[in-house]
């Protein structure tokens, strides 16, 4: 197993609902917690990563802030179109610090995995970066 959604690994960000110059979508897959993505103050937020190919994933990392209701979703498809949930959450807030959450998700396969912010604790939500275990699917 390995972090599949590092940049360094061939992963990309292709889509992200909100932008900022100083704190880019990339930022959450260059394997650095001082760096982040920072959204907007409305709500859902979201965004899709897309693997260098389909991969088995076991377990996701999020280090974020602010973050209430989260959704994982995946799709299996060349082209993210069609997707499928994987499981949701709600983190405990953070009071100011950084919330680190581990979901197990039991070898879901995903070309790509969409991330969707339902609610946050506050107007603006960061995120740190994003750890997905796994392995390449052979086939």
């Amino acid at each position: 197993m390995f972090d599949v959604a590092l940049k360094s690994a061939g992963a990309a960000v292709v889509l992200a609902t909100s932008s900022d110059d100083n704190y880019p979508p990339e930022n959450m897959i260059d394997g650095d917690t001082q760096t982040f993505w920072a959204s907007t103050g409305i709500f859902p937020q979201e965004f899709i990563l897309t693997f260098t190919s389909v991969v088995n994933i076991a377990r996701i990392e999020l280090c974020c802030s602010n973050v209430k209701n989260v959704i994982f979703e995946k799709c299996k498809d060349p082209d993210p179109l069609k997707f499928e949930k994987i499981t949701e959450r709600e983190l405990t807030h953070g009071d100011g610090q950084l919330q680190n959450e581990d979901i197990s998700v039991n070898g879901a396969e995903a070309q790509h995995l969409r991330v969707v912010i339902e609610s946050a604790y506050d107007h603006f939500i960061s995120i740190h970066r994003i750890n997905v275990h796994g392995n390449a699917v052979r086939g």
